[in-house]
């Protein structure tokens, strides 16, 4: 399922300002993962192989959910019309196929005079953080406002 957009432009954004994106990791994401990026590491696609790591099970690509935190980004906070300008990552401890990852980027501060914000971004399984990091994205202003992502999104309220 995928969520829904939310348009909010610089004017809507306000320190602490949060939202989560919870998703349960399949393994047909994590083979189309690899199929898409060319990452075909056994510890992630054989059972087999990975039965014999430290991790005994097959764990997702760090960047798959690593790549969760841009659906919150391009979806929801900001949403559409942001722009990535950089992200930091440390990743904490492995992705198991059959977790619920819970996604929550929250605004840590902003910078009017170049419409950045800059987001910390934590993944969590069970409450134990698997990854963590920093967010910096462009925030087009509501003047700036493409009609379009307005239309797909709503009013930055929904």
């Amino acid at each position: 399922m995928l969520p829904e957009l939310r348009v909010l432009y610089f004017e809507d954004l306000e320190v602490g300002l949060s939202e989560t994106l919870t998703k349960v990791i399949a393994s047909s994401d994590v083979v189309g993962f690899a199929e898409i990026t060319g990452d075909r590491n056994p510890i992630h696609l054989s059972e087999h192989f990975a039965a014999r790591t430290p991790f005994g099970t097959r764990i997702a690509h760090g960047l798959y959910t690593a790549g969760l935190i841009s659906a919150v980004l391009g979806t929801r906070l900001p949403g559409p019309g942001a722009v990535y300008i950089s992200q930091t990552l440390n990743f904490r401890a492995p992705v198991r196929i059959g977790d619920t990852v819970d996604v929550t980027v929250t605004v840590a501060e902003l910078v009017p005079e170049r419409r950045r914000a800059r987001l910390t971004c934590t993944c969590s399984v069970a409450g134990e953080v698997v990854l963590d990091g920093e967010a910096l994205v462009k925030v087009p202003k509501k003047e700036e406002a493409d009609p379009l992502a307005v239309r797909m999104g709503g009013s930055p309220t929904a």
